[in-house]
């Protein structure tokens, strides 16, 4: 019969060509179906960086002066905004001479090294009861600027610096004067003279912080306590015009010796 030569055939046709293994070739693998990416987890905020706690000190507002000494002016004005601190280092401590301890007007006794003077808070003293004339006083006459005692109650150590550049325009007895290029004139009282004359000179043009001499005693002749009195004149409009007359320092001391403490720069003009 045929049927075995036929069946050999047929069975040797489907395991052709390489080789029968009574199952055949295995089939090709389906290519892998890549998995859609699964979603990044969600990443938390950062945390903010902490505001810097402001640096700062006890001090009395514009125009509280010491009980009893007279009426400040209240206004809070930056008459000088970015100007430096007119010594180059702190602490410093704004008080009223007459009315601290050592003043002839003093609370108590004690001389004018007492530590009570060379401690916070601050106290402005513009406009304290003088018989000068200062328009910007509710009186009409008042100090017409702020005393300010060094870090100790020790003269000629502590430098006083240019609270802005210009020029210097008189050096008096114990006196120094500066035209600053923004309009301003500021004056500065009571350094050592003979250390004032060896660093500047009149006409001298000066940079801001640059040193003008040492916090002394000197009141032309005589003497009186350990301290720097300064001054800011500006141009205030009145009537139609201006004129250049005395403004409260005490904001703008406020405002330079914060930035001292801080080691900030001036605001941009």
């Amino acid at each position: 019969m045929r049927w075995p030569v036929l069946a050999a055939c047929l069975l040797l046709s489907a395991c052709a060509p390489g080789g029968c293994s009574g199952t055949g070739p295995a089939p090709a693998p389906a290519p892998e179906t890549p998995e859609p990416d699964a979603p990044a987890p969600p990443q938390p905020e950062p945390e903010p960086e902490p505001e810097p706690e402001p640096v700062t000190w006890p001090h009395e507002p514009a125009g509280a002066l010491h009980p009893g000494s007279g009426t400040g002016a209240t206004d809070a004005t930056l008459w000088a905004p970015g100007m430096r601190f007119p010594m180059e280092a702190a602490p410093a401590y704004a008080n009223s001479q007459v009315y601290g301890y050592g003043g002839y007007a003093a609370p108590g006794p004690g001389g004018q090294c007492d530590a009570r003077n060379y401690a916070y808070p601050w106290r402005d003293n513009f406009c304290e009861t003088r018989s000068w004339t200062n328009t910007m006083c509710p009186a009409g006459q008042g100090h017409q600027g702020q005393d300010i005692r060094p870090a100790t109650c020790v003269k000629k150590v502590h430098w006083v610096v240019a609270a802005e550049s210009g020029v210097v325009t008189s050096i008096g007895s114990y006196s120094v004067f500066i035209a600053g290029d923004s309009g301003r004139i500021y004056r500065y009282l009571h350094m050592d003279p003979a250390g004032v004359n060896a660093l500047i000179d009149e006409g001298q043009r000066v940079s801001r912080g640059q040193r003008l001499g040492q916090v002394s005693d000197a009141f032309g002749g005589n003497a009186t306590t350990i301290h720097l009195h300064f001054e800011i004149k500006a141009p205030v409009a009145s009537g139609g015009s201006s004129a250049v007359i005395f403004v409260p320092t005490y904001s703008s001391l406020v405002d330079s010796y914060q930035r001292l403490l801080t080691a900030a720069p001036p605001p941009s003009a």
